[in-house]
């Protein structure tokens, strides 16, 4: 193998571990709740927004930098070579940078309830890491147990996307909930997508996510009805009057929906050719947020 060679498969190790794609979650949370918030109230701060943006990307990338090191200390990821830990070879330091990140992201959403003089953001920014440290953090270890994808239900959906709402206007919203709910689940697909390949990984090192508890099968199967909800979620709240009909443009996604689940149900378990569904998951994430926001904007 030519030098060159080495240097590109190490540089996309180094691309793969650092998941570029996958900070659509920081994004799209911030985007639609303060999407909603224009649309409910002609509201738009845009020192608060995009102040919260760079927090939001700041503590993804925390989040990913200490999951890496969790997952180093039970082993679970020694046939990853694209974790930053065995790419580095010093667990240390990743811990130590992802806190900094941690840290730099808190100030910012310390800097936003300054100048609001309002602690409720801080405070569930924080419930939000609090969580986010429960799902491979020790004691809890909460994603050994199948819990990842309730937690990541609520911290990039319900919590994260009212904060985003309420750091603009200063209240609560009924129409933002339900968009809430939406960017939840389909946060939470990505999770559960990135299971399908780690299986026999997953088992050695104790961790039942809801792939080993329900088999490869089950779960590809499960996989049109979680994502036929959240269009018939997206359909209610329009039929309702809860959201403006321009919203129903998030409907364009339903062709990455399917190709998601055609991918899942035909290759759940064929480790190495299901391994990309998860980037089919985040493109869904981010398309049918994007055009969620977007519904939002545009409305009359």
């Amino acid at each position: 193998m030519t030098t060159k060679s080495v240097d590109s498969s190490r540089s996309r190790l180094w691309l793969a571990a650092i998941k570029p794609p996958m900070y659509s979650v920081a994004v799209i949370p911030i985007w639609t709740g303060t999407a909603v918030a224009l649309a409910e109230t002609g509201t738009f701060v845009g020192q608060t927004f995009f102040t919260f943006l760079a927090a939001a990307i700041l503590i993804v990338a925390w989040s990913n930098l200490s999951n890496d090191v969790y997952d180093a200390d039970t082993g679970i990821d020694k046939n990853k070579a694209h974790s930053l830990v065995n790419l580095t070879g010093n667990q240390p330091l990743i811990f130590w940078i992802g806190n900094g990140f941690l840290v730099l992201g808190v100030l910012a959403i310390l800097a936003i309830a300054w100048w609001q003089r309002d602690w409720t953001v801080l405070g569930i920014i924080s419930l939000c890491c609090a969580l986010g440290y429960m799902y491979q953090g020790p004691p809890f270890r909460l994603g050994y147990q199948g819990l990842g994808e309730v937690l990541c239900f609520f911290a990039y959906g319900p919590l994260a996307v009212s904060a985003a709402y309420y750091s603009q206007v200063q209240h609560w919203s009924a129409m933002n909930l339900v968009a809430s709910v939406i960017i939840g689940l389909t946060t939470s697909l990505i999770l559960f997508c990135s299971h399908f390949h780690q299986v026999k990984d997953d088992l050695a090192a104790g961790k039942y996510s809801p792939i080993v508890r329900l088999g490869t099968q089950r779960s590809a199967q499960l996989l049109p009805w979680i994502c036929g909800f959240i269009y018939i979620l997206l359909l209610g709240a329009v039929l309702l009057k809860l959201f403006p009909l321009v919203t129903l443009g998030m409907l364009v996604t339903v062709p990455v929906a399917v190709k998601l689940c055609r991918h899942v149900l035909t290759y759940h378990d064929q480790p190495e050719r299901v391994s990309n569904c998860k980037f089919i998951a985040v493109a869904l994430h981010f398309w049918s947020g994007l055009f969620l926001g977007l519904g939002f904007i545009l409305s009359p």
